[in-house]
């Protein structure tokens, strides 16, 4: 069988084509930058999901918690725990573990909660004293804003939001999620 000439060219024309638009949608984002570093003794503890971006294994989520106890092999304990449809839902909780992947910052992990498939958790921004923090992974489909209690000041969530954007996440499609009120 004689391929011709012309629908050779399409075939490769075509390969190449599609090889280009792969690579420039996977560059279409600068690298993204984490934190200097983050002392995960300090990290570890009980944060509050303030918002996120929308994702399946998070559908109906609301008065999210994460719990992260850092073990003495190095490794991160998560426990993460989700009440279905409001703050005092049905509860369902999920446990997982997390490696540090850039040992010299500690801010890049790999968080794994069904063995082998594992998400990058990368912290992107911190506040000093481990009250807040920004989370996401370098595609940008997610990005969690977390707080070591329940609300944020409009300025700091505003402060996250902007930070989010800055490093090219989707933030117009944030969900706020809905925490148990403070008690006075």
């Amino acid at each position: 069988m004689q391929i011709r000439r012309p629908a050779l060219l399409t075939v490769a024309a075509t390969a190449v084509a599609a090889t280009a638009a792969l690579y420039a949608k996977s560059r279409q984002y600068p690298p993204l930058k984490t934190v200097l570093y983050v002392d995960l003794a300090r990290y570890a503890g009980l944060w509050y999901e303030i918002a996120r971006l929308p994702a399946s294994f998070e559908k109906g989520c609301e008065g999210v918690t994460a719990r992260y106890t850092v073990r003495p092999n190095g490794k991160v304990t998560v426990v993460n725990v989700c009440h279905q449809n409001a703050p005092d839902g049905k509860v369902k909780k999920v446990e997982g573990t997390a490696r540090v992947v850039d040992k010299k910052s500690n801010a890049k992990l790999k968080v794994s909660f069904f063995w082998p498939f594992e998400g990058d958790y990368w912290i992107l921004a911190l506040d000093p004293s481990y009250g807040y923090a920004l989370v996401g992974e370098p595609s940008r489909k997610n990005l969690w804003l977390l707080s070591r209690t329940p609300e944020l000041s409009d300025e700091v969530r505003a402060l996250l939001v902007e930070e989010g954007r800055r490093k090219g996440f989707p933030v117009e499609k944030l969900l706020f999620t809905e925490q148990m009120p403070v008690s006075a």
